[in-house]
């Protein structure tokens, strides 16, 4: 009898291979954390630039009582939103993670623009901490509205925290553009 292939086993195939991940070392988390530190400096320097442009004009043009009720209620209800304080604070790690995945990843230009960007970020912060909070806590602590005789703290509270605010916006904005120049870097070195 001839030798041969038996007609009941069909020949071998090659198996499938299934796709698998790029591994997690490589630029994707970094990515990820630069896209996220974006957002939220974006949108703080939304909000800022939301009460320069808008909030704070509106309660100049009212009268003081109504000025110190609103600030009290803005700042009673930013306060109290965990979801504020967590963006808040979470844009300068986010900022700061990202400059130092992107500074091991190699890619140093990247990581110039990420860090300036959270520089200019961290003295947001510091204005709002040392100026902006003690002023709310100031006008918080003048007492009742309907009592107060001397209205001079509102001149003295909106003369100083309007021009912080506007700096803060400023330097939320340069932060911004600084992480929105990152993306583009990251996205041409990780083609």
């Amino acid at each position: 009898m001839p030798a041969g292939p038996s007609p009941s086993v069909p020949p071998a195939q090659p198996s499938p291979t299934l796709p698998t991940a790029p591994p997690a070392k490589g630029p994707r988390p970094a990515g990820a954390v630069l896209t996220v530190s974006t957002v939220l400096v974006g949108l703080m320097a939304g909000l800022f630039f939301a009460f320069d442009v808008s909030v704070m004009p509106g309660l100049a043009a009212g009268d003081d009582q109504t000025y110190v009720t609103a600030m009290r209620a803005f700042n009673k209800a930013i306060d109290g939103n965990p979801l504020f304080g967590t963006a808040f604070l979470l844009a300068l790690v986010a900022a700061v993670l990202s400059a130092v995945l992107e500074f091991r990843g190699g890619r140093r230009a990247v990581a110039l623009w990420v860090g300036a960007a959270a520089a200019a970020y961290l003295v947001v912060l510091l204005i709002t901490f040392t100026v902006n909070i003690p002023l709310n806590n100031e006008l918080a602590d003048a007492g009742d509205v309907a009592g107060m005789k001397d209205f001079g703290i509102v001149e003295r509270f909106r003369t100083t925290w309007v021009t912080t605010n506007i700096i803060r916006t400023l330097l939320c904005t340069t932060a911004l553009a600084a992480l929105a120049r990152a993306l583009l870097l990251h996205g041409r070195a990780t083609r």
